[in-house]
């Protein structure tokens, strides 16, 4: 594992009131071990993983692909600034890596699209063909292909929204391959029971104060999943 822990600083929240400081799993959790190369975090949206995760990235100097925003009246100020208040452990010292969200996809391809003109050779490193030629879903996996055998730390939200089931189980079989390799670490936000399958994988919840680690088989997707592929007829 590059990325060893991240300890949540509570003591030195600027506010209580606010979120992401308001939000209670972030006040009674102390800290989050990754002793697997593969980390799944889920809950219910709102529960504040996606937000972890973006600290996470700003922490260990990962930048995350944006348009600019439009100047707007901000009533949060404190909306984005959880990774101050946040420790992070490495290993063997901080190794580069990226941050994949769905929503920021499509303006990181626009922009690799453009630094292609003047080299193409960007365009080896994420499959070799542009990424805006082809559907969301096959885009996604040219790149997750190609970038994730590049050693690094990986922080992914929610991969599963653009890819279809099996792409999602091809998806599963690049995270167990290259976790297990040893050189590349990949913390996960979803809600996919596929991905979720991962040997090996640690998996936590945060639909429980404070965070903690729960088996495959006990996770609601699991379970729902599974029963409604059992029995239908009882969800309609």
């Amino acid at each position: 594992m590059h990325l060893k822990s991240v300890t949540l600083l509570s003591e030195k929240y600027p506010t209580g009131e606010f979120y992401p400081f308001a939000l209670p799993i972030f006040k009674k959790t102390k800290a989050i071990a990754f002793p697997s190369n593969v980390t799944f975090f889920i809950g219910e949206n709102g529960t504040g993983k996606s937000t972890l995760l973006e600290a996470l990235a700003h922490k260990c100097g990962i930048h995350i692909w944006r348009a600019a925003e439009k100047t707007r009246f901000k009533n949060n100020p404190y909306a984005g600034l959880l990774y101050r208040y946040i420790a992070v452990e490495w290993t063997d010292g901080y190794v580069p890596g990226s941050f994949f969200g769905s929503d920021t996809f499509r303006h990181f391809a626009q922009s690799l699209e453009e630094w292609a003109v003047s080299d193409p050779g960007m365009l080896d490193y994420f499959g070799g063909e542009s990424l805006i030629t082809k559907s969301h879903g096959q885009s996604l996996m040219s790149m997750f292909r190609t970038r994730y055998e590049i050693k690094g730390l990986y922080l992914l939200d929610e991969p599963e929204t653009a890819l279809s089931p099996k792409s999602q189980l091809e998806l599963l079989r690049i995270l167990q391959k290259q976790g297990s390799r040893g050189h590349a670490q990949f913390i996960v936000a979803t809600h996919s029971p596929i991905l979720l399958a991962c040997p090996e994988a640690e998996i936590y919840t945060f639909d429980s104060i404070p965070v903690e680690t729960i088996a495959y088989e006990n996770t609601e997707y699991y379970r729902i999943y599974k029963s409604f592929m059992e029995d239908r007829r009882r969800y309609i």
